[in-house]
Formats: C-alpha cells, sequence, structure tokens
C-alpha cells in the first residue's frame, strides 16, 4: 500500500499471572487503531469462544504444516497444545498501516526479536512483595 506508513508491532510478555492481559486489554481500549494479534492454537474452544476472536482454532496437522513452511512469527509448544502468531496475517496489519499488540509468552517475545522485525517490546515484571 503506497503512501501508508507501516504499523507498529507491540509486543507485551511475561510469566503468566503478571496481569500482561490486562495490560493488553487496557491498552486496546485506550490507544485507537491498535489491533489485537489473534494467535492460532491447536487447544479445543472452550465455551463462548469465537473462531478468530480468542484464536484461531486450527487442527495439528495444519499447524505442523505452518511451522514447517516458515508462517509463523512466533510459536510454542504449552501444555500439550500449540500456540502461535501467523507471519501473513500480522505482516497484513502492520503494511495497512495499524499497529499490531501481542500478547505472548516470554518465548514467544524471544523468537520475535530473533526474527528481526522492528518491535517494541514491554517485560512484565511479577510483583515480588505482597500487597
Amino acid at each position: 500500500m503506497d503512501g501508508v506508513d507501516r504499523g507498529t508491532l507491540i509486543v507485551i510478555s511475561a510469566p503468566s499471572g503478571t496481569g500482561k492481559s490486562t495490560l493488553a486489554r487496557r491498552l486496546l481500549e485506550t490507544v485507537p487503531g491498535l489491533r489485537f494479534s489473534v494467535s492460532c492454537t491447536t487447544r479445543p474452544r472452550r465455551a463462548g469462544e469465537e473462531n478468530g476472536r480468542e484464536y484461531e482454532f486450527i487442527d495439528d496437522a495444519r499447524f505442523d504444516a505452518m511451522v514447517a513452511a516458515g508462517g509463523f512469527l512466533e510459536w510454542a509448544h504449552v501444555f500439550d497444545h500449540k500456540y502461535g502468531t501467523g507471519l501473513a496475517a500480522a505482516e497484513a496489519v502492520l503494511a495497512s498501516g495499524a499497529s499490531l499488540l501481542l500478547d505472548i509468552d516470554v518465548q514467544g517475545a524471544r523468537q520475535v526479536r530473533a526474527s528481526g522485525l522492528d518491535a517494541v517490546s514491554v517485560f512484565i515484571l511479577p510483583r515480588t512483595t505482597p500487597l
């Protein structure tokens, strides 16, 4: 798209339970034009979830084929299921000029950094003292 500035890739990562998803929701509510990256997963859909909203629900064979083809910006095998950020979908959002927010684990953030894509990375540290 000629004349359109590329969007910014924003990566929020943290250990589980540190509040990164809460922070991501707040950013999406307050930053105009910020889009949320919908990850692919092989885990079963939970009650109330919609394909394409929380996740793109795909089977193991398709996930593995995407890995083999270099189709993920980042991916991980977590608790018997696979999760990943589709590279083509992420590139399409960024090329449109919109900024893209990834809410991913530490392993995924390392892969994004290793990819060489320009990104703003935010790591959330867990609280070390009681409230």
